[in-house]
């Protein structure tokens, strides 16, 4: 009893460790078809480029992408699965050099997940159907959120307001 104990209170703190590592934002209940594709076959239908950036949590360089700059009306979906994710009414210039939003569509489109990479602590976000990456957010962004969802454009696909 007292070994069953045991190893029930080690798989309990492994798993509580897991979770506070990954530290994922729930979509609230919302169910949304996941896209889930190997490695191989996300390589077939993104470009090196945007294999680089969503698969493998690249970055762009700053002033570079085709939507930094962008000013048309419309909408930004996932370009790896088409996930509707940005309105343009919430774009605005950041001065970073890539697009900027200070809101998502809704919170059921986007996952955050904490980020230690390069010795920093950043907030990933994360298409919500796919798990590709996008980018990351920040809190100094204007109101009414305070939010700025800095995003690669090679992440983004754009939908004009027809």
């Amino acid at each position: 009893m007292k070994k069953l104990l045991t190893i029930l209170i080690g798989l309990t703190a492994t798993g509580l460790l897991l979770i506070g590592q990954t530290n994922e934002k729930s979509s609230k209940g919302f169910v949304m078809d996941k896209v889930v594709k190997s490695d191989k076959e996300w390589e077939t239908c993104l470009t090196p480029q945007e294999f680089q950036i969503l698969r493998e949590k690249g970055t762009e360089r700053a002033f570079t992408g085709e939507y930094y700059n962008h000013k048309e009306d419309g909408t930004y979906i996932c370009a790896g699965c088409e996930n509707e994710l940005f309105s343009s009414n919430t774009k605005y210039d950041s001065g970073s050099g890539w697009p900027a939003f200070f809101d998502a569509l809704d919170e059921t489109k986007v996952k955050i997940k904490r980020d230690l990479s390069y010795g920093m602590v950043r907030t990933e976000i994360i298409c919500a159907k796919c798990d590709s990456h996008l980018g990351h957010v920040f809190e100094d962004g204007p109101k009414p959120t305070g939010l700025r969802y800095c995003v690669n454009s090679l992440a983004l696909d754009f939908v004009p307001i027809k």
